[in-house]
C-alpha cells in the first residue's frame, strides 16, 4: 500500500508542478508528471525535510520541497526535449 501511496502522491505532485509551469493548455502529460513527481519528490521532499529537522516524516517542508523539486525536474525536461528537437 505504501508504494501505490507513494505513486499516487509523486504523480499529484508533477501534475501540480506542470499546472505552475502553465501546462494546463496542453493537457497534463502524465509520463513527465509520473517521472518529475517521483524525482523531485525523492529529491526536493527528502533534502527539505531533513534540512529543516522533520525528519521523513510527512510534513508540510515535505510537500513544499516535493513540489520544487518537481517543477526543477519538470523544467529541464522540458530543456532536454526542446534541446533535442532539430531546428
Amino acid at each position: 500500500m505504501l508504494i501505490i501511496g507513494l505513486i499516487l502522491f509523486g504523480m499529484i505532485i508533477g501534475a501540480g508542478a506542470q499546472l505552475i509551469l502553465g501546462r494546463s493548455t496542453s493537457g497534463i502529460d502524465w509520463p513527465m508528471a509520473f517521472a518529475s513527481g517521483l524525482l523531485g519528490s525523492f529529491v526536493g521532499g527528502l533534502l527539505i525535510s531533513l534540512l529543516s529537522g522533520d525528519g521523513i516524516d510527512l510534513r508540510a517542508s515535505g510537500i513544499i520541497g516535493s513540489l520544487v523539486g518537481a517543477v526543477i525536474v519538470t523544467l529541464v525536461w522540458q530543456w532536454w526535449a526542446r534541446s533535442r528537437q532539430p531546428s
